[in-house]
């Protein structure tokens, strides 16, 4: 296929012939034994006055260039160099003749502060040791445009420090979170991508093919099922922090790939799981200097504190609080059908229970109003399947879902470890999909099989990785979260 280039990418690739001719090809450099980077270079002379005489080497990427001054970067930061042209000719004139702005270069100098303060190298040789064969943007702040951002993380991360720091930090967001667990003798475990059975959340699912097995897989909908076949085997405290797979919909807070993190408990329960996923929170929000995180502009800002009691209430509480109805009383089918209708609320034909419709009033009326951290819990038991019953009122379940900023961050359960209800829960589910519901699990004979060897009472809990991130690093959508999040083809 033939490709054709601007005219500053010819000049680049001229320049790279000619540097091959005089046998100084930079893709033929291996390795480079740098003796600092910014931000030791910074530390090592933050008081020196006038200039030191011992040599340093020192790579990265050049980000500004003017006369006999530029700029270079690397992971840690920037630093200015200078080339004295009258004491340095040859150098000065390779520099000029072949350094383009995005190269990667190696700078071999001493330190010194220039007259108006900055901390600089002075270069006694440069040399390209990466090509940019394409010019960088010119807006020196970065991309401007979110979609070209996310197609393009790579020059996003070059030009765009925010960027950079975003996933630095969901780095050590997910470093926290193990650091936190594995203080307190969890154990991270892995359990298989591939599965034969769809379960553990209610989500649509991506199909794959065993060539050799020749048969159909699951990409996996979430961890839960073999996690808690571990705590069956003896495991007390685990976790997983993995890929995620569901085939719906993108949208702000939705990729088809995600990352969470689910830990499971033995004898523990619901409400243990509410504490330790606030004090896992809190903890880390402590730990990037997040306790408080705002959104919004001056006129429209909100803040959200991320240091004080997180809020609990019962969903079904939470809507009589909101809009008046009491779903606390008996009510049949047809009398919570004229509700939903009255109030504006769709419902499809496997969502024709009482249960279903408390919980799209909920979906409805109170998410929105969930800025502050709030436990909301008491889910119906139709809509979840691998939740114990509230055996005070068994229409409810002992789950809860955490919503931060009108998003849920995590989902939790007091496990279901009854393997004769949990028989009868995944029978529910298949009347569902029968009903239309391509959400519904499937039965799980294998997981049947472990709950009939016993599950103690178990507390798990999964939390979303890259919402998490999102709000901790104040962002407004996934993309900005997700190195290479998934788009539609141009």
């Amino acid at each position: 296929m033939k490709r054709t280039f601007t005219d500053q990418e010819i000049a680049r690739r001229k320049k790279l012939e000619e540097l091959d001719s005089i046998n100084k090809n930079p893709f033929h450099v291996e390795v480079v034994n740098n003796t600092t980077n910014t931000k030791q270079f910074e530390e090592t002379f933050k008081d020196l006055e006038h200039h030191d005489d011992k040599v340093w080497t020192i790579s990265g990427r050049v980000m500004a260039m003017r006369q006999t001054f530029g700029v270079i970067k690397d992971f840690h930061g920037k630093l200015q160099f200078y080339i004295n042209k009258d004491e340095n000719k040859e150098v000065f004139e390779y520099y000029k003749k072949f350094v383009d702005i995005g190269d990667i270069v190696t700078i071999i100098g001493t330190a010194f502060r220039t007259m108006k303060g900055q901390l600089s190298i002075k270069v006694k040789e440069i040399n390209i040791i990466s090509k940019s064969l394409k010019p960088l943007p010119e807006k020196y702040h970065g991309l401007q445009d979110e979609e070209l951002r996310s197609r393009n993380r790579y020059v996003d991360l070059i030009m765009n420090e925010q960027s950079l720091d975003t996933f630095v930090k969901r780095s050590i967001i997910i470093k926290e979170i193990r650091n936190y667990l594995d203080s307190n003798d969890y154990f991270e475990v892995e359990t298989p991508v591939l599965s034969p059975i769809l379960g553990g959340a209610a989500a649509r699912p991506f199909i794959t093919h065993h060539n050799a097995l020749d048969r159909d897989y699951y990409l996996r909908i979430a961890t839960e099922l073999p996690l808690k076949k571990l705590i069956v085997g003896g495991f007390e405290k685990v976790y997983e922090i993995g890929r995620i797979f569901r085939n719906e919909g993108m949208d702000s807070t939705h990729n088809p790939e995600f990352t969470s993190i689910e830990i499971y408990t033995a004898y523990s329960n619901m409400e243990k799981q509410m504490d330790l996923t606030e004090n896992i929170i809190k903890h880390v929000a402590k730990k990037v200097n997040k306790e408080v995180v705002t959104f919004g502009d001056e006129e429209n800002k909100i803040e959200i504190f991320l240091n004080k009691e997180f809020k609990k209430i019962h969903m079904v509480d939470f809507i009589k609080e909101t809009i008046g109805i009491d779903f606390w009383k008996e009510m049949h089918l047809d009398e919570a059908l004229k509700l939903a209708e009255k109030n504006g609320i769709h419902v499809e034909k496997h969502q024709r229970s009482v249960g279903h419709i408390i919980n799209l009033f909920f979906e409805e009326f109170c998410e929105e109003k969930c800025i502050q951290p709030t436990f909301v819990y008491g889910h119906p038991i139709e809509v979840s399947p691998l939740a114990k019953k509230d055996y005070n009122d068994e229409r409810f379940t002992k789950r809860f879902e955490l919503f931060i900023n009108k998003k849920e961050i995590a989902n939790a359960f007091s496990e279901l470890n009854d393997p004769i209800d949990q028989y009868e829960r995944f029978e529910s589910q298949i009347k569902e999909k029968e009903l239309g519901n391509d959400e519904a699990s499937e039965m799980d004979f294998d997981f049947i099989n472990a709950l009939e060897y016993g599950l103690p009472p178990t507390g798990g809990v999964g939390i979303g990785i890259d919402r998490l991130v999102m709000l901790l690093t104040e962002k407004q959508t996934i993309r900005d979260v997700l190195l290479f999040p998934h788009m539609k083809e141009k």
